[in-house]
């Protein structure tokens, strides 16, 4: 990528960027303030700079007149890099030097597809389900054997395949269809429980084929898999090319369970109520349902050629999706209905998809230790690796999973649904619009907001609530017991119906109908999660022996890992404080498992080898969490030897009230 050289005026300060790169983002990782409130789109005017030599590629904003931009005023938000540039920031902009560089600058490295290939090894593309196209010689008097053998026999002899059932429900109209397309077809096959050797065209793993469906002509190219991760919070569904490995469409709903319950606990309750079981498995197909919907539609494929489903999610949300009675999962000894479901039908639970599309679900370790986790530590790679892990996937049941190739420990913790948005009064998932990065100026406190996708602010995503709690506490704006300092000089900070509240955006800079706020009651729910959490990380190390300093990776999953920014979620006492190039970050770990458990049925193997592996802990039993919880609610935390630097910031820093 093609580097420029951003000169910030008047401050004198140069910093290097890649070419297209947007001029607020640079300013934000510079630690350089523009006031920037209403997430990128152009609405506020706020972010208002003058490019005094050089050019870039302006995108034009709302509120800048024609006078304005012949003097060369520019929206910073706007604005995207062609080249080397003079900015001069106005002193209205609120220009501030931080002296560091915020947000993007991770230090952990985020893992591509490319090296999740690399990271779990061997013979990677092997699909649990195929298709093979085959050309299939008529019946005549001299050779009249059956249409299913005549259709086996050209399997054998085109694709040296044998020992293939069939499903009955495809051998009920296998005449009409053959002879409906001139003998000229494409099988789909699966594999099954059972063992197989299969020539050249090996399908990996202890399966025996089985034909599923049969389309006229040559439909080999048009062969997909809907990817799905269920979780308590939200539901994230993708549209993948078996093929070509590619993901074609990406969409994500609220889970519609939450109309019952915020987690999993109350929905259990829920689900013995008369009927409540059915509801709850109902409004989570529906939900599942437009994700679907959304991913044919956008990708502009065929519902019909989609060919597998898979599925992660913890074993609460796994057993209302089959409609599992979830009761014992709630009652000592913790008990599921089962930890591995076999493949089934997608239609039986109300998918809609073609009726011969199987349902892959994850298996699950324990009550609160679910596919999903057992989806992401596959998709890490941490279970083929010497190197000592910690993995979290950071979500409404929080999962912890620590080890390596030879052994691992697991264990889970109720945070709630903060981390995604959830439980905050201006709270939403992590998609357009949320606000993801935040910084405030410590003289005026004044914010600088930037959105995903960089439209109209719409509400506080996970990661920017982390943010926001990060540079509330250390410019002063909040105490460590995350109450809002009432003598900072600001109209911002200000007593809302629900007691003290900070206005990030005004509704008149969005055209909403009410201002986004965060409120002192969110702040008491953010800090709750991330003590829980680390509660959990710290019992889970204690039990096998270990503590932070020997962990030589600290994996970070969940769905808003794509957006966590590593320094602010230390500063709030989230993660521990180690050195950056620890972390590693995966995004959704859930969703990339389902993804490669249809690419690669050797993984789907590995899927239920890891999940015999793992050692559950309880944490419910441990009476040490309670202790360790009560310690994380403080930002950081009450023990400073835990996050030394952190303190050492808040104390040297200087505070804005």
């Amino acid at each position: 990528m093609k580097k420029a050289t951003v000169h910030f005026q008047p401050i004198d300060r140069k910093v290097e960027a890649d070419t297209g790169a947007n001029l607020v983002d640079v300013a934000m990782d510079a630690g350089i303030h523009i006031n920037a409130a209403c997430g990128g789109e152009g609405a506020c005017g706020k972010c208002r700079v003058r490019i005094t030599s050089g050019s870039v590629d302006y995108r034009d904003g709302a509120t800048l007149s024609q006078e304005d931009i012949e003097k060369g005023f520019r929206l910073a938000c706007r604005c995207f890099l062609t080249g080397d540039v003079e900015v001069t920031v106005p002193r209205e902009a609120g220009l501030y030097d931080a002296g560091v560089a915020y947000a993007r600058e991770y230090s952990g490295r985020y893992v591509s597809s490319q090296e999740l290939e690399r990271l779990v090894g061997g013979a990677w593309y092997s699909p649990a389900i195929k298709k093979f196209a085959v050309k299939i010689d008529p019946p005549t008097l001299d050779d009249n054997t059956s249409d299913l053998n005549r259709l086996l026999r050209a399997l054998k002899q085109q694709h040296n395949l044998e020992s293939i059932s069939i499903d009955f429900l495809l051998l009920k109209s296998l005449s009409r269809k053959l002879r409906e397309s001139n003998w000229k077809v494409t099988t789909t096959i699966v594999q099954t429980r059972m063992e197989s050797q299969l020539g050249e065209h090996q399908l990996r793993g202890s399966r025996r084929p089985k034909m599923i469906t049969i389309a006229a002509g040559d439909t080999t190219r048009q062969h997909y898999a809907v990817v799905l991760d269920i979780g308590t919070t939200s539901l994230w569904g993708q549209l993948v090319d078996i093929n070509n490995r590619r993901v074609l469409a990406e969409s994500s709903e609220y889970n519609p369970q939450i109309t019952f319950g915020d987690d999993v606990i109350t929905r259990i309750i829920y689900s013995q109520k008369k009927d409540g079981l059915e509801k709850l498995q109902k409004v989570i197909v529906e939900g599942l349902n437009k994700i679907i919907d959304a991913l044919v539609e956008e990708s502009g494929v065929q519902r019909d050629c989609i060919s597998q489903v898979t599925a992660a999610g913890n074993t609460v949300m796994t057993h209302l999706l089959l409609g599992l009675d979830p009761k014992y999962i709630r009652e000592t000894p913790y008990t599921p209905v089962s930890n591995l479901t076999p493949p089934i039908r997608a239609v039986r639970i109300g998918l809609n998809v073609a009726d011969y599309v199987y349902l892959y679900t994850f298996p699950s370790v324990a009550s609160y230790v679910g596919g999903d986790i057992v989806s992401g530590v596959l998709s890490s790679g941490m279970c083929q690796k010497n190197d000592l892990s910690l993995y979290i996937d950071i979500g409404t049941n929080g999962e912890i999973v620590v080890g390596n190739c030879d052994w691992m420990m697991t264990a889970s913790c109720s945070a709630g649904p903060a981390f995604e948005g959830g439980g905050l009064k201006c709270g939403m998932r992590a998609t357009s619009g949320a606000i993801e990065r935040f910084h405030i100026n410590p003289d005026t406190l004044e914010p600088m907001i930037v959105t995903i996708n960089k439209t109209t602010s719409r509400g506080i995503c996970g990661s920017g609530a982390i943010s926001i709690l990060a540079e509330f506490l250390e410019t002063g704006v909040i105490d460590q017991n995350g109450k809002f300092n009432c003598t900072c000089k600001t109209k911002r900070i200000r007593k809302g119906s629900e007691g003290m509240e900070y206005v990030l955006v005004y509704k008149e800079e969005t055209g909403s109908p009410e201002d986004i706020v965060i409120t002192e009651a969110d702040i008491d729910n953010i800090i709750r999660a991330k003590a829980a959490m680390f509660a959990g990380y710290q019992c889970l190390l204690e039990k096998a022996g270990l503590s932070f300093q020997n962990i030589e990776r600290v994996i970070i999953a969940g769905a808003f890992g794509d957006f966590i920014d590593l320094e602010k979620a230390m500063t709030i006492g989230l993660l521990p404080e180690l050195p950056k190039e620890r972390f590693v970050f995966i995004g959704n770990g859930s969703l990339t498992g389902a993804k490669l458990i249809c690419l690669s049925n050797e993984l789907l193997d590995d899927g239920e080898r890891i999940a015999r592996k793992m050692t559950n802990i309880e944490l419910s039993e441990d009476y040490s969490f309670m202790d360790k919880y009560m310690a994380g609610m403080f930002l950081p935390h009450t023990d400073g030897h835990l996050f030394p630097k952190v303190i050492e910031t808040i104390t040297d820093k200087k505070q804005a009230c």
